[in-house]
């Protein structure tokens, strides 16, 4: 008689490795699978910068501070800190599935402690580019630090808040991050208090002006959460230059690409049998060349000024954008701008073999195309979801920045 095997008989890596595989068939639909995330995440961080798709919700920017200042409090070692850090995240996502609900936008609600990348690491490169983490470095990097940290630190030497720093005046965290609750994180819940939320929309105006980030969170009332891409929100038809050509970019770039996306799994469909799916996906494809044709005169607009865009793109990443990622737009808007009337994608030998080649190119020996395996493993749709720049997660986190703004007292 066969063993019987309970979640519980994996040791804690393979749990977290079997998790793993179910996040990424569970996000299938966003992958990057032609090769122009490089494109879609410098606008993303010009718009939206210290966001990040797996972010959920605005609090996590203050759960992080909270959970290392007591650390620091504490003077916990370097070698124990990591383990300290974790089992005070793993309270708060037990209390944030106990007081919100699982399905609020709780990192880790599945995985609980076993989690693999904790909050306070989705959030760290956010936390530094906002000005709550002054430690200028990884997170791994930062428990290291922390013996000598305690080392250089004075007797009784620390901010006006209690904020421990070291002799050269060094320190960790912003000195004005609001103060940890009563009862956190036994108590912890996603409602920012209205000094928090004043907080965040403060470190977000000084530290990325300019950027659509600010403009959201300076002000507006319309809604966020209803629209499903940054330009479709009532705030933004009132948006300034340059923010306003920054958007268009992104729009015009996000409308032309999606068409690549729903004809690599079209052809997909194709070569691995599924007929039932090939009407959906030619019907999706279709759809879309409608509608880019109804968009035409913008497309068109957009793509006479494609150098300032490709300086654009470059500029937000820090870097050119690689030049195959580059070429491969070039041809597909190319294609698409050159067809009268509505595409026709599904029947153009042109473009599907650009899809393909791509494609051969990125994964080489792990292409779909070529890899008998790979395409047995494709779950149906795959990157086919149209590029939002992470809006799902950065109107969540405006959100709430806004509600606790027009909360009536700090307490709230």
């Amino acid at each position: 008689m066969g063993s019987s095997f309970t979640w519980l008989d994996y040791s804690e890596k393979e749990r977290r490795a079997m998790l793993d595989v179910v996040e990424l068939f569970r996000d299938q639909d966003t992958r990057d699978e032609l090769g122009i995330a490089t494109i879609r995440d410098a606008f993303a961080d010009l718009l939206f910068p210290g966001t990040g798709s797996l972010q959920t919700r605005a609090r996590y920017f203050l759960f992080t501070p909270w959970i290392y200042l007591d650390l620091e409090r504490k003077q916990v070692a370097s070698a124990k800190v990591e383990a300290r850090a974790r089992q005070e995240e793993a309270k708060v996502i037990e209390a944030l599935k106990a007081n919100e609900g699982a399905a609020q936008g709780v990192i880790g609600a599945v995985a609980g402690a076993a989690i693999r990348r904790l909050p306070s690491n989705i959030y760290w490169l956010g936390l530094s580019k906002w000005g709550l983490l002054l430690f200028p470095g990884s997170q791994e990097a930062y428990h290291r630090s922390l013996d000598r940290f305690y080392e250089r630190q004075g007797t009784g030497l620390t901010t006006d808040d209690g904020e421990a720093v070291d002799r050269s005046g060094r320190r960790n965290w912003d000195s004005a991050i609001p103060p940890r609750p009563q009862g956190f994180p036994e108590n912890a819940g996603f409602a920012l208090t209205r000094a928090e939320a004043s907080y965040l929309q403060e470190q977000i105006l000084r530290r990325t002006p300019g950027t659509y980030l600010a403009f959201l969170v300076a002000g507006g009332k319309g809604d966020l959460l209803g629209p499903g891409y940054p330009w479709e929100v009532e705030d933004a038809r009132q948006l300034p230059e340059p923010l306003a050509t920054h958007v268009r970019h992104a729009r015009c770039f996000a409308e032309a690409m999606h068409g690549a996306a729903l004809l690599y799994n079209l052809m997909l469909c194709e070569i691995s049998g599924r007929k039932e799916a090939e009407a959906e996906w030619t019907a999706r494809l279709g759809a879309w060349g409608t509608e880019v044709s109804g968009r035409r005169a913008d497309l068109d607009a957009w793509w006479a000024e494609r150098d300032r865009f490709w300086r654009l793109a470059a500029v937000a990443r820090g870097a050119a954008i690689p030049v195959p990622a580059r070429i491969f737009v070039e041809r597909w808007v190319g294609w698409l701008l050159g067809e009268p009337g509505v595409p026709k994608a599904a029947t153009s030998s042109l473009v599907r073999d650009l899809v393909r080649q791509r494609e051969e190119v990125l994964k080489r020996g792990l292409s779909r195309f070529t890899n008998r395996r790979a395409l047995e493993m494709w779950g149906g749709s795959s990157g086919a979801r149209r590029l939002d720049y992470r809006w799902a997660s950065v109107s969540r986190i405006v959100a709430d920045i806004r509600e606790g703004l027009g909360r009536g007292g700090d307490d709230a």
